[in-house]
């Protein structure tokens, strides 16, 4: 937890706040474009967006999250020591899937809004249908392979 300027207690920062609502545009734009409302961006170390991305099942495939689009996108364009600099912000924790990508493409940080358990709550409260996956609560760890 951090204190705002007003010295209040806040749980984000003024910076982080900003990530947040940008992953929350892309969301809805998800939205809007009839598919699950998931938005993803990658910030550098000089907290600068570089990438960013939505959820796409509907125009793609099940796999189309943004998180494992920014991964693959983190890959083809950053050195590993940038990938290991850099942070994901998104609106909802890891499904395993993008743990997965995220954790083999070592990209840094990861920060994000909602949990799983929240989501599933969600879900049940909203009558859709679950994902055919458990998701595990599990740390994400940086590696350096020799």
């Amino acid at each position: 937890m951090t204190q705002n300027d007003t010295g209040s207690d806040t749980l984000f920062t003024k910076t982080e706040l900003k990530f947040f609502k940008h992953c929350l545009g892309l969301a809805e734009e998800a939205l809007k474009a009839g598919d699950q409302p998931f938005g993803s961006i990658l910030v550098n170390k000089e907290n600068e967006i570089i990438a960013e991305a939505r959820n796409r099942i509907n125009e793609k495939n099940v796999l189309a999250h943004p998180e494992i689009e920014l991964a693959e996108w983190a890959m083809n364009n950053l050195s590993l020591e940038e990938r290991l600099q850099t942070i994901m912000y998104t609106t909802g924790e890891h499904c395993p899937m993008c743990a997965g990508a995220h954790g083999w493409s070592q990209i840094g940080g990861l920060y994000y809004l909602s949990s799983a358990a929240q989501l599933e709550e969600w879900l049940k409260e909203f009558g859709v249908e679950a994902a055919p996956i458990v998701n595990l609560r599990k740390e994400l760890r940086n590696s350096v392979y020799a």
